[in-house]
């Protein structure tokens, strides 16, 4: 039984902060939240087990459980502080629904209500509720957004948060602000809370010059030291990163020489967004784009080794992955940005004109995020990506880039280094 799973973010509407995810899974062609068959829930209850570590380990985690899961207490096997309980429509309708909530919010459980509605059916389980969400769906019109903006005061009158779903535009994004949801999610948000640099910036700084020696297919590393050394931010984000706890050097080091001989131009070339990260008002909204870059790039690589071509590369897969948020953070299309940078042609096909094989590796990892299952299953057929193994695949990369950030985020202990300086 094939099966996918995939997680998206939600935010705080007044200071776009990730306060959690909701993690979505599909099973085959058919929602599993549409079943009750035994099989399917058996499937799942053994897969979020087995990823327990890994799903419930970041922030608080909105998932929704099958009606047999649900009733069979399985949601009490994950940790309440981590786990918010997303009732969707076929627990709402099931007459046991109120009496076994009341039981999981006295164990200390949340919960949240999947497409709320002015509906008796859903009014009855609002008292058990934490936070409600609202769909944007078709309520772009005036008679829509009137409709929406009293939905939400109705639910903060009862003291609920509320979540606006299907954020998938600017349009969207503006109109949840608008009517005062309290928290966003959808596939637009993770681009909508950078303040873009102009392309002029980017193009006349040190990171383009950068990010066009890095990509050459022979490095001048001594014009890498020149570029990295005359700019205080990029010299700081090198630094900080080689002495970080992933390297988890036993001295730490100032020269920029080192540095560079520690990382490789191999590792340089791909983590060289990192060195883009500055201290800013805006860090939390660019290091959800930095991780998302990452992600991309790891899903990406990995699912290269399962496609046996060599069409592409998995450094080349990287490199898509990795550049393919640039648009996020410079005020320009992926074309203009990368025009005057080396990249591979595999590379540039796929991030400005999504051809060839790095086009549709690139497009089954944007379907991936974007839960498009049917697209999905499309596109894995088209590459010959085998389908039972791409939402354990997912999930391992999404630990791997937690782990790499912890790492290169965390000052490495030394606890002999005061004495070995004096």
């Amino acid at each position: 039984m094939d099966k996918y799973v995939v997680r998206q973010a939600i935010k705080k509407r007044e200071n776009d902060e990730i306060v959690g995810y909701e993690i979505m899974i599909q099973s085959d062609n058919d929602s599993l939240y549409n079943t009750s068959e035994n099989a399917v829930a058996d499937t799942i209850a053994g897969f979020l087990t087995q990823n327990n570590d890994i799903i419930f380990k970041d922030k608080i985690t909105f998932l929704s459980f099958p009606p047999s899961l649900f009733f069979r207490n399985t949601p009490r096997m994950f940790d309440k502080k981590k786990l918010v309980i997303q009732i969707e429509d076929n627990i709402v309708v099931h007459p046991l629904a109120p009496s076994i909530m009341q039981k999981y919010r006295r164990a200390g459980y949340k919960f949240a209500i999947d497409n709320f509605q002015f509906s008796p059916k859903y009014f009855s389980m609002l008292e058990l509720a934490d936070y409600a969400k609202v769909t944007l769906a078709d309520k772009k019109d005036a008679k829509g957004k009137i409709s929406l903006v009293n939905l939400v005061d109705m639910l903060h009158g009862f003291n609920k948060k509320c979540i606006a779903v299907g954020v998938n535009s600017k349009e969207e994004y503006d109109l949840a602000k608008e009517v005062g949801a309290d928290f966003l999610e959808g596939n637009y948000i993770e681009s909508a809370t950078i303040t873009k640099s102009s392309k002029m910036d980017y193009l006349e700084g040190n990171f383009f010059q950068l990010v066009v020696e890095v990509t050459k297919d022979e490095p001048d590393v001594e014009e890498i030291e020149t570029i990295i050394s005359r700019d205080a931010s990029l010299s700081y984000a090198i630094l900080k990163m080689v002495n970080s706890a992933y390297f988890a050097m036993r001295k730490r080091t100032s020269s920029i020489r080192q540095a560079l001989v520690t990382l490789g131009i191999g590792q340089l070339r791909q983590w060289v967004y990192l060195l883009s990260m500055k201290d800013t008002d805006q860090g939390s909204a660019s290091e959800e784009v930095l991780k998302l870059s990452f992600l991309r790039a790891t899903f990406s690589s990995a699912l290269v080794e399962r496609m046996h071509t060599t069409e592409i590369t998995k450094s080349e897969a990287y490199m898509i992955g990795m550049f393919s948020t640039m648009d996020y953070i410079i005020d320009a299309t992926l074309e203009e940005i990368l025009e005057d940078i080396p990249l591979p042609e595999v590379v540039k096909d796929a991030l400005i004109r999504h051809t060839g094989i790095g086009g549709g590796l690139f497009q089954l990892v944007l379907d991936y995020e974007q839960a498009d299952w049917k697209r999905l299953k499309a596109h894995t057929q088209e590459l010959n990506i085998p389908t039972n193994m791409i939402a354990q695949l997912y999930l391992d990369c999404v630990e791997e880039v937690n782990e790499i950030w912890r790492g290169l985020t965390s000052e490495f202990e030394r606890p002999n280094e005061e004495e070995e300086e004096k």
